[in-house]
């Protein structure tokens, strides 16, 4: 019992500490070898070393610095103005037309970068000076934005999926191919709420132009398919067994090398520029990563998510009722942490309980990624929203009132998941079948 009392009260004392803003990395890690020399002792440095070690001394980690080099670089290769111009002549027929080119073009995006700020933030600086100038309704261009750029977490190469298979230890690989569908699902379902709002609020989408012919359609879009094609390169080299996602990353980081040399945007500015983006958000990720390495031997230690696990099971809970539970637990940690932060923080916990449930790991990853999705649209650290606020000038109940509706389509895509897991587990099972 005694036991129990320090873990619950180090746990309290994490969560102040992270609510209050202090250092992620570092909070997470002084609060576990705090607990550690409280309850090991002596063996509290052994078991730390052990925990750093092994937290960064792992080969599948070694994706995420490259999937940002490959981001980083393609992020500063005109992406967006080649993205932007030539989407727009695909939406013109859509109910909605431009507003469509925020989805799409954020979904894109997404399997670039990995991040949903950027993503919304680099769509939005081309795409709103155009949509007002057009004068299409506000609330809408500002809501797709911040909705759809939630996709940079779940489509992949997603850096969120290489830290939850990290600290999971689950595969990668199945990861990325499980959250293609998913996130299609929510493609899909955004387009076909802004069709919906089209139709019935015709006025307030501008005429659209004349249509123009298919192959004027491709030219407008020539520069844009390269990086469409290296896209499809990367995961599609994954999900058919021909590289792993290290080895697909590579591929990556050399496509997006030569195609921003061939339109003439690679130079030296560019290169570094870019390898000091991938490193600085890398340190962070790895920072964290190892602050969570520390705190989760704690919990190994202390035995508590075990002892979790078998209360769980004891009390003979539905599925249904651990998930919902589980949900409520993550939005509410959403508006207080990023998503990295949460996954790290949580899986020693958490894990073995859903194990114990028999909750397939790679699905509730996905499931776990959609949550995560829906902090950003959750003040007070909705990032979304702030990012969309100072895009727009806007104060941010407005932003979060634009938001509403896809963030509910988001609750949308948990029920779907959840009663449809094949929705997440059809490719990756096959994966495994070939």
């Amino acid at each position: 019992m005694g036991t129990d009392i320090i873990i619950i009260g180090l746990l309290v004392v994490l969560l102040l500490l992270l609510a209050s803003g202090f250092w992620v990395g570092l909070t997470l890690g002084a609060v576990g070898l705090a607990g550690l020399f409280l309850l090991g002792g002596e063996s509290a440095a052994s078991l730390t070393g052990t925990a750093l070690w092994s937290s960064i001394n792992s080969w599948p980690l070694t994706a995420m610095p490259l999937f940002l080099f490959m981001g980083e670089i393609l992020f500063r290769a005109r992406l967006a103005d080649d993205m932007f111009q030539g989407l727009t002549p695909w939406m013109n027929r859509i109910p909605g037309r431009l507003l469509h080119a925020n989805i799409v073009g954020c979904g894109i995006l997404a399997a670039i970068v990995g991040s949903s700020g950027v993503c919304a933030a680099t769509v939005g600086r081309m795409s709103l000076p155009e949509l007002r100038r057009q004068g299409y309704d506000e609330t809408l261009m500002i809501g797709t934005l911040s909705g759809s750029g939630t996709l940079g977490l779940l489509i992949p190469p997603s850096i969120m999926m290489i830290v939850y298979g990290v600290a999971g230890q689950v595969s990668i690989a199945r990861l990325f191919i499980a959250g293609l569908i998913p996130g299609l699902i929510i493609m899909a379902l955004f387009m076909a709420y802004v069709m919906f709002w089209a139709l019935r609020h015709p006025e307030k989408v501008p005429a659209a132009p004349e249509n123009l012919k298919f192959l004027e359609k491709i030219r407008r879009s020539s520069r844009l398919i390269p990086t469409i094609l290296l896209i499809i390169a990367v995961i599609g080299s994954i999900y058919g067994g021909y590289a792993t996602p290290t080895e697909a990353a590579v591929l990556g980081v050399v496509g997006s090398l030569l195609l921003a040399a061939i339109n003439g945007t690679l130079d030296r500015g560019t290169f570094v520029n870019s390898v000091i983006g991938g490193v600085r958000t890398t340190v962070l990720i790895m920072m964290i990563l190892a602050g969570a390495s520390v705190l989760s031997a704690l919990m190994d230690y202390s035995g508590l998510p075990h002892k979790l696990a078998a209360a769980v099971t004891a009390m003979e809970l539905s599925t249904g009722m651990l998930l919902f539970g589980l949900a409520i637990l993550y939005l509410i940690l959403g508006c207080f942490l990023d998503g990295v932060s949460m996954i790290v923080a949580t899986t020693a916990v958490v894990l073995p309980m859903i194990s114990a449930a028999g909750v397939d790991l790679v699905w509730f990853g996905i499931y776990l990624i959609v949550l995560i999705e829906l902090a950003q649209l959750t003040p007070p650290i909705g990032f979304n929203l702030y990012i969309l606020q100072a895009m727009t000038g806007k104060d941010l109940m407005f932003v979060a009132r634009a938001s509403l509706p896809f963030f509910m389509l988001l609750l949308l895509t948990l029920l779907i998941l959840s009663i449809w897991p094949n929705a997440v587990l059809f490719l990756p099972e096959m994966l495994v079948a070939r």
